[in-house]
């Protein structure tokens, strides 16, 4: 497995430095992280998307630091028009071949909208999300890049719908990125979810959080709750409750063997908190 880091994981970083997503290749480098992924892309103004995944590829290039996966939003179920939002994503497609990105992670929905979701399951969603994904994934196919759904946004999180998903999706070029910590979301134990849906892996996400149960009072700033009412904090990795190490030895006995990428998102300084978290990181490939 090879390291990664999400472009994400330095917003705060980002935000107080004004640095740019073009900078962060070369920070992330100088870290030591084999590989970067970038969340939407945040162009210079005047400067066209497409042009600026040029030079992100080119400034990637330059330095030997592999652009990994380009991570963005949709959402199939409650698009008015299911065609013009599976055309939007076939432009995110050319964006992602303009990157060089080796594969590109799209949501599903992040849940019904509106009164009548109430009496709307996953199941009855399915076929949509399926039709969504399928087409996105043939495009992408012909293009050279893999596509995947990543348990992310409480609707589409659990290992059992997103297996449900990539069984009713059912092409070869379509997979999942599978956030080891995400699953918590849900209440979906990391251990038990990463066992059950290791071999769909296209991508991995190293995400740690600090757990308290839902039993007791809201801890305050930083913290969220999950679909079942526990406390979830972003950690730096190897400092929170999700068993890191136990997760990669599962996707290595799955043979995965692709990039496994930090997503941070706690309080702490995303510099420190990455370099700690990569420091760790490497040692739990090693053990696990």
């Amino acid at each position: 497995m090879k390291t990664c880091v999400s472009s994400y994981s330095f917003s705060r970083y980002v935000r107080e430095s004004g640095a740019t997503q073009l900078q962060l290749i070369s920070l992330a480098k100088e870290m030591g992280f084999d590989a970067i992924e970038f969340t939407d892309l945040c162009p210079p103004e005047g400067v066209d998307v497409l042009d600026y995944a040029k030079q992100l590829r080119e400034e990637a290039e330059k330095l030997s630091m592999p652009i990994a996966n380009y991570t963005i939003g949709a959402d199939f179920l409650n698009a008015e028009d299911l065609d013009a939002e599976i055309e939007r994503l076939y432009t995110r497609v050319d964006i992602a071949q303009a990157l060089g990105a080796l594969g590109m992670r799209h949501d599903a929905t992040g849940g019904y909208k509106g009164p009548e979701k109430k009496y709307k399951t996953f199941d009855d969603a399915l076929p949509i999300l399926a039709k969504g994904c399928r087409a996105v994934t043939e495009y992408a196919a012909a293009k050279g890049i893999t596509t995947m759904v990543e348990n992310h946004g409480f609707f589409c999180q659990d290992s059992t719908r997103v297996e449900k998903l990539v069984h009713a999706v059912g092409h070869e070029n379509f997979g999942l990125l599978v956030d080891i910590g995400n699953f918590l979301c849900a209440d979906d134990p990391s251990v038990t979810a990463v066992s059950r849906v290791a071999n769909f892996a296209r991508h991995v996400h190293i995400k740690d959080f600090h757990i308290k149960s839902g039993s007791e009072p809201d801890p305050g700033n930083g913290w969220f709750r999950t679909r079942g009412g526990n406390y979830l904090r972003g950690a730096i990795v190897g400092h929170g409750n999700v068993p890191v190490m136990q997760c990669l030895s599962i996707l290595k006995r799955s043979e995965y063997d692709g990039f496994v990428s930090i997503e941070f998102e706690g309080i702490e300084s995303n510099l420190d908190a990455l370099s700690t978290g990569l420091e760790n990181l490497k040692r739990y490939i090693e053990m696990a």
